[in-house]
């Protein structure tokens, strides 16, 4: 059975196509459960008119899968609050898109 930090780790190969950073170091993944051999993982988006929810939300089901594929029920979940901030990306994230602090 996965951790939690596994389930991250699995979903920093889920990169933002338009960013070329990585959902966890986006700030995008705000919550992940494990229950027996259920995960389920509450992130959201930078914005709600993001038109890349859907593969991002497959991708990280396909991320998780992979690396537990005896996982029973994997959920991916859209949330909207709080709403993204720039702040909440990562140091290294921030780095790569050349911002200071």
């Amino acid at each position: 059975m996965l951790t939690e930090a596994e389930v991250r780790d699995a979903l920093r190969e889920v990169v933002d196509p338009e960013i070329g950073i990585n959902v966890v170091d986006l700030g995008l993944v705000y919550n992940v459960a494990l229950h027996d051999r259920d995960v389920h993982v509450a992130m959201t988006m930078t914005t709600q008119a993001c038109p890349l929810h859907g593969y991002l939300t497959a991708a990280a089901e396909a991320a998780i899968r992979a690396r537990s594929p005896d996982a029973e029920r994997v959920v991916v979940e859209i949330v909207w609050e709080p709403p993204w901030h720039p702040r909440m990306m990562s140091q290294a994230a921030r780095r790569q898109l050349g911002w200071t602090d």
